[in-house]
């Protein structure tokens, strides 16, 4: 009897797709900027909320999936420190649409044995957002699986400069006067503990990182896309992670093959 496939029954889109890539060369950490619901909605001619709404509904099929690979981490850009700028009713809404949503998908959560974290300016949220957020991550806290990081009240610069005022307030405390390095600084950052994204994936085609993540994405490797978030299927991430396997990761050096070449190049001129 033939072994069930990890992502269940697949469309004839997913499965051709799936050929592609390759299982052991998977990234260990994927960020999305999640953008395009307000879009996805006007197109439509309806409220921005249906578009949040549908939104959670790619949410869910993004996590599953990227759990059932085998992914190690997932960063969700939910809320950044910008949109406190939307009007009222948006950002209420927002907000309890995501306590219904760690509401209703925790069973899905526990049952592919995900973790849950929050970062970003969580102090600023309302309580009820606040303990909705601590209880998941408690009740995920045993989990073995994929983490899952929510971007909620998030900016980069904000975090940079919330690791810099720590770093600050400990060395005011133990009077320490030697120069902060990378690894530091790494450590009081709210994504301390994971890894740095591998690769950040952008919906509805901006081509911006909009203040996601600035000190983490140093190295990764960005897919933009011109779907808009609510619309952006699972054939559509097995895309965005066979685009990655083809990219060639040089961390600022040169790739193996080049350097080869340039070796034998060497050699041969010495003849």
């Amino acid at each position: 009897m033939a072994a069930s496939h990890p992502l269940g029954t697949l469309t004839a889109e997913e499965a051709y797709i799936w050929e592609k890539l390759d299982l052991r060369r998977l990234p260990k950490h994927v960020a999305v900027i999640m953008d395009g619901n307000g879009r996805w909605a006007k197109r439509r001619h309806l409220p921005r909320i249906a578009g949040h709404r549908r939104g959670a509904e790619t949410v869910r099929l993004t996590i599953e999936t990227c759990a059932r690979l085998g992914v190690e981490a997932l960063t969700l850009y939910a809320f950044s420190v910008e949109n406190w700028r939307r009007p009222k009713t948006e950002v209420d809404y927002l907000m309890q649409l995501l306590r219904e949503y760690i509401r209703r998908e925790m069973p899905l959560l526990q049952k592919n044995g995900i973790r849950m974290k929050f970062i970003g300016r969580l102090n600023e949220l309302s309580e009820a957002v606040q303990r909705a957020a601590r209880e998941a991550m408690e009740e995920t806290a045993g989990n073995k699986g994929m983490l899952l990081c929510v971007a909620l009240n998030y900016g980069g610069r904000a975090e940079i400069l919330d690791a810099l005022n720590a770093i600050l307030e400990e060395r005011k405390a133990s009077g320490a006067q030697e120069r902060v390095t990378e690894v530091q600084f790494g450590k009081h950052l709210y994504t301390s503990g994971m890894p740095d994204p591998d690769l950040l994936i952008r919906t509805s085609g901006e081509m911006r990182v909009s203040n996601f993540l600035l000190w983490q994405i140093a190295y990764s490797e960005i897919f933009v896309t011109d779907t808009l978030w609510p619309d952006f299927t699972r054939a559509r991430l097995l895309e965005s992670l066979v685009e990655f396997q083809k990219r060639e990761r040089r961390y600022g050096g040169i790739a193996a093959e080049s350097e080869a070449e340039e070796g034998e190049q060497s050699r041969t001129a010495d003849r």
